[in-house]
């Protein structure tokens, strides 16, 4: 594993609390599930792709792991698929159920619609790149409503430092990223910053839906493609990743999962874990220990090395025994 506690993605450390309440109305919020009564815990998840269902999975099984099974737990599970109006209307639903003692939320628009829907229980975000960006929070460190969470920020000058070590030569990296996603937005100026002390520039193309991003990492010609933890890409990670084969050049992801999908490395994010460090914020809030407003949002404070040997041998590269060694999965 390699940690960048020292980088301004480290895990964000406790701060004090703010005056505000946890959420507009009942002082009870977080106290559901203290005892032995169940719990039962609404999901919106905004897409389907291996990063955010490792997630779900990684919640499930720190929820299961604090003794939280069979007739103790209950879910309501919700994917939008992309489509903001089912997104809207989730978080609508959960809201409304009475039943629900707390609400997580996967990925920065299922987060937002929650926390504009959702008052009277905790809503606890995950895969949200930066929720102070995304208006989910007052700030990491102190929220202060009834929303907090995990963020999967990812060490973007890391991966391109990656990047430039497998392609010393490369010059031009295309980023595909959907408009419509704040975090995207938010990792394609940091990509241009950390280009600026490697030699390298950033070739962009915004699309609106999953279904145009074959056609837009088309439109880049480029010595490498960076792809963002961005939900309409990663869905769609296959038609770049034939781009990117056809043209003979790497992809450095921002996950581990995109790796063992064809990407070519990174210094990544295991969503499992981060499902699973999610699921102990929950149970803090359940049993009543902490509250949303004055809970700090997390980060994971270590990344793990992921290879793909087939994709870098498509790409003209070769792995040093040395990477091969440090790295957690080797595909």
């Amino acid at each position: 594993m390699k940690s960048f506690t020292a980088m301004k993605f480290a895990a964000i450390a406790a701060a004090g609390a703010l005056a505000l309440t946890a959420c507009g109305g009942s002082g009870e919020q977080g106290a559901a599930g203290g005892g032995d009564e169940p719990v039962k815990i609404g999901i919106s998840q905004f897409v389907s792709h291996p990063s955010l269902d490792a997630v779900v999975t990684g919640f499930k099984a720190g929820m299961e792991e604090a003794g939280y099974t069979g007739e103790k737990i209950s879910y309501d599970e919700n994917n939008a698929e992309t489509d903001q109006a089912t997104n809207t209307s989730i978080a609508g639903k959960l809201a409304a159920d009475s039943d629900i003692d707390l609400v997580l939320a996967v990925a920065t628009p299922s987060a937002q619609a929650a926390a504009q829907a959702i008052t009277n229980v905790p809503v606890l975000f995950s895969a949200v790149t930066d929720p102070v960006d995304a208006k989910l929070v007052a700030s990491n460190e102190a929220p202060g409503a009834n929303v907090t969470g995990t963020s999967d920020m990812n060490p973007v000058d890391e991966q391109l430092q990656l990047l430039k070590d497998l392609v010393p030569d490369a010059k031009k990296v295309g980023i595909v990223y959907s408009s419509g996603e704040a975090n995207s937005a938010v990792q394609v100026k940091m990509a241009k910053e950390a280009a600026k002390g490697l030699g390298l520039t950033i070739e962009e193309a915004a699309v609106s839906a999953s279904s145009e991003v074959q056609q837009a990492a088309s439109s880049l010609d480029v010595d490498a493609y960076y792809v963002p933890t961005d939900n309409a890409v990663v869905s769609a990670l296959e038609g770049l990743l034939q781009v990117a084969e056809k043209n003979k050049v790497p992809v450095i992801s921002a996950d581990g999962e995109s790796v063992k999908r064809g990407a070519t490395a990174t210094y990544g994010i295991n969503y499992e874990k981060l499902g699973e460090q999610t699921a102990a914020m929950a149970v803090k809030l359940l049993k009543g220990e902490a509250e949303p407003a004055t809970m700090p949002v997390e980060t994971i404070s270590e990344v793990d090395l992921y290879l793909n040997e087939d994709a870098a041998k498509k790409a003209g590269i070769e792995f040093t025994d040395e990477m091969k060694s440090e790295a957690v999965e080797v595909y």
